[in-house]
């Protein structure tokens, strides 16, 4: 099969290349899935660039996501599976055969179903950005009528945070920056959407809510004094990026607000939380609540190009077709 490897991290110029590899077989719980379309996430070019590093077993084939069809399954597993069109979560987690590749090797649980209504596109969008806006919005307690802000209401994980979270019956406000991607936030169901540039973000996020219940959050270093603003007791700061490695933390302020902070990063939440994100999110693409972003699209031997785009911040998604 054809496939993007690496076996060393550094620029995606100088370290991916597209090469001819035995084509893998599944194994006992394993199915096979052919790769039509696969998602690249920052953390797919953090990991290839080494500013995230992982062990590499020989050679990696990078990505996380996608979806295509199931061919294959190992002993363990139903042959009713092979045929089916799925989609796939954390291929290349602890594994060398990510989605980057004509065929992929992930678990049985990790290839999930993907209803007819919902396109190829949108089944390599779904893993690591629905996944992590679902613990975002779910750890504790269910978003249920509670009052959100997403910030970055436009990107992956704010997309489909804003979905979900509307979906719940939250009242959702939004941020994002420029025309367009306040256009999106606001399609994909957010009450207001607020430039995050305005002077008066704060007066006017005040003016749909004076306090949220909750904060999804991309840029904590940046937004962390708004967010304190618009805390209470009931108040949980969600965070799952953030553009500076280290934030500082007032402690006074945070008491003053009892703010509840969580971390959250995709790889270490329990597997129970990771299931239960999928169950969530295969209903929502049932009820036909979860949306595409726009599609960047690039071909397997455009891979560079492809991580390139990613770490460059274009807006939408970028997508690598196989098929």
């Amino acid at each position: 099969m054809r496939a993007a490897v690496y076996d060393h991290t550094g620029p995606a110029r100088e370290v991916l290349r597209v090469v001819d590899i035995e084509r893998p077989e599944p194994g006992p719980g394993e199915v096979r899935v052919r790769v039509h379309v696969s998602g690249v996430n920052p953390t797919d070019v953090k990991a290839r660039s080494g500013q995230v590093p992982r062990p590499i077993d020989e050679f990696q084939i990078p990505h996380q996501d996608g979806a295509g069809e199931i061919d294959a399954v190992g002993e363990g597993v139903d042959e009713k599976r092979v045929g089916q069109r799925v989609w796939v979560w954390f291929a290349a987690a602890g594994r060398r055969w990510g989605t980057a590749a004509e065929w992929t090797v992930v678990p049985d649980d990790q290839a999930v179903l993907l209803p007819p209504t919902a396109s190829d596109e949108l089944g390599a969008m779904l893993g690591v950005p629905a996944m992590t806006a679902h613990r975002c919005l779910w750890v504790d307690e269910p978003p249920d009528g509670q009052t959100v802000l997403v910030a970055g209401g436009a990107g992956a994980v704010g997309h489909f945070a804003v979905e979900l979270a509307k979906w719940t019956g939250a009242r959702v406000v939004a941020t994002a920056g420029g025309p367009d991607q306040i256009a999106r936030a606001r399609a994909a169901g957010a009450d207001p959407v607020v430039d995050y540039r305005a002077p008066d973000v704060l007066e006017q996020i005040q003016a749909f809510a004076p306090l949220v219940d909750r904060v999804v959050e991309v840029a904590l270093s940046a937004n962390l004094q708004l967010d304190l603003a618009l805390s209470g007791p009931n108040t949980r700061i969600v965070t799952y990026s953030s553009p500076e490695p280290e934030v500082t933390i007032r402690v006074r302020d945070c008491m003053n607000h009892n703010v509840d902070m969580r971390f959250v990063l995709l790889y270490g939440v329990p597997r129970p939380a990771l299931r239960a994100a999928v169950r969530t999110i295969t209903v929502a693409l049932t009820e036909l609540v979860l949306t595409e972003l726009p599609v960047h699209r690039f071909t397997l031997d455009q891979i560079a190009e492809a991580h390139e785009a990613v770490e460059k911040g274009i807006s939408g998604k970028v997508l690598v077709y196989l098929q």
